[in-house]
C-alpha cells in the first residue's frame, strides 16, 4: 500500500440526482461501514433556502462543512470507519472536508446532466428542486488529480458503480 493509509472515511461526492445516498448506502454495506447523509448536517436554514428555490452560497455552507469534517474526524479518531453522501461539488469544499487527511478518499459520481435531470424528474419527497441541477454543474469543479479521487460513471447499475468503487480503495484486508 506504500504511504498511504487505509481510509476510514468515504465521501461520496455529486451532483443532485447523482445517487449519492443510494450508491454510498450500498457501499457502506458492502464493506460493514457506517453510512452517513450529509444532508443531515444542514442546519434548518440551509434546508429552508435549498426548499424555496434557492441556492446556498458558501457562506452558507462553511458550517455544514465543518460539521461534516468534525464527524470525520471523530469517526478516524475512534478508528470507525463511515461512508458519507456529501455534494462536496468545488475543490474548497473538498479541502473542508479531507483538510490533508491521507486516511480520508473522494469517490466522485460522474453523470451528465441530462441523464441527472431526467432521474431528478421522476423523484419524490426531496428537498432538492430539479431547477437548481443548472447551478448545481455550473458549480461543480470535478475532483483534480491530487485529490486522489475515485471517478465512477453513473450510468450503470448500482451494483456495478458499487462494485467499480470496491475494486479500486486500497483497503486493508486480512
Amino acid at each position: 500500500m506504500g504511504d498511504r493509509e487505509s481510509p476510514c472515511a468515504l465521501v461520496v461526492m455529486g451532483v443532485s440526482g447523482s445517487g449519492k445516498s443510494t450508491i454510498a448506502g450500498r457501499l457502506a454495506v458492502r464493506l460493514g461501514w457506517r453510512y452517513e447523509d450529509g444532508d443531515k448536517f444542514h442546519p434548518a436554514s440551509n434546508v429552508a433556502k435549498m426548499s424555496a428555490g434557492q441556492p446556498l452560497t458558501d457562506e452558507d455552507r462553511w458550517p455544514w462543512l465543518r460539521a461534516i469534517a468534525a464527524e470525520i474526524d471523530r469517526t478516524c479518531a475512534a478508528h470507525e470507519r463511515a461512508v458519507i453522501a456529501c455534494s462536496a461539488l468545488k475543490r474548497a469544499y473538498r479541502d473542508i472536508l479531507v483538510h490533508g487527511r491521507d486516511d480520508v478518499r473522494i469517490i466522485f459520481l460522474d453523470g451528465t446532466q441530462h441523464l441527472i435531470a431526467a432521474r431528478l424528474a421522476s423523484r419524490r419527497g426531496h428537498f432538492m428542486p430539479s431547477g437548481l441541477l443548472t447551478s448545481q454543474f455550473r458549480t461543480l469543479e470535478p475532483p483534480a488529480a491530487d485529490e486522489r479521487a475515485i471517478t465512477v460513471a453513473i450510468d450503470r447499475t448500482v451494483e456495478t458503480i458499487v462494485d467499480n468503487i470496491f475494486s479500486q480503495l486500497d483497503l486493508d484486508r486480512p
